[in-house]
């Protein structure tokens, strides 16, 4: 795959916050491989190797329960259900993350197409792809691996 890599610094021992209060520190390297240990192959294959899913068979492509997507390596929240919507593409789908702050864009241009990935702002974990094809009001689609979330019903 070629994407840039942007190293993210260690935590320096004072705390990032967003805009929404929560916490945006980087993991140390150690806590990042500690939070990685508990992910399962295919978890790993997506968040940390910058895998994708097959189409129409993550988990969450079907939950339509009130609440909130985290990144599984870190739970910082991602994106609320109510900013779900039905894309078709066979993975889950979002107009507006939770808080800007907490999701990372990176270039990505492997599979001979330039693409936006998404990352986890906190431990940079692969979550997906950003497309500017999405529904109003912001007219994105955050394209998202179930693998890379866990879902916190309200």
């Amino acid at each position: 795959m070629n994407v840039p890599t942007t190293p993210v610094p260690a935590s320096s021992g004072t705390p990032r916050r967003s805009a929404s209060g929560h916490d945006l520190t980087p993991p140390t390297a150690a806590e990042r491989e500690r939070l990685a240990a508990r992910l399962s192959p295919e978890e790993r294959r997506v968040m940390i190797d910058h895998g994708t899913e097959p189409p129409f068979c993550g988990g969450l492509l079907e939950e339509k329960g009130a609440g909130v997507y985290q990144c599984r390596l870190c739970e910082l929240p991602l994106f609320r259900a109510a900013a779900k919507f039905e894309s078709g593409t066979g993975w889950p789908s979002f107009y507006e993350p939770f808080d800007p702050q907490h999701i990372r864009e990176v270039r990505d241009t492997s599979h001979g197409m330039v693409r936006t990935e998404i990352r986890c702002a906190r431990c940079d974990g692969h979550l997906g792809h950003v497309f500017p094809d999405g529904p109003p009001p912001t007219r994105l689609r955050y394209c998202l691996n179930s693998a890379a979330l866990e879902f916190v019903p309200a």
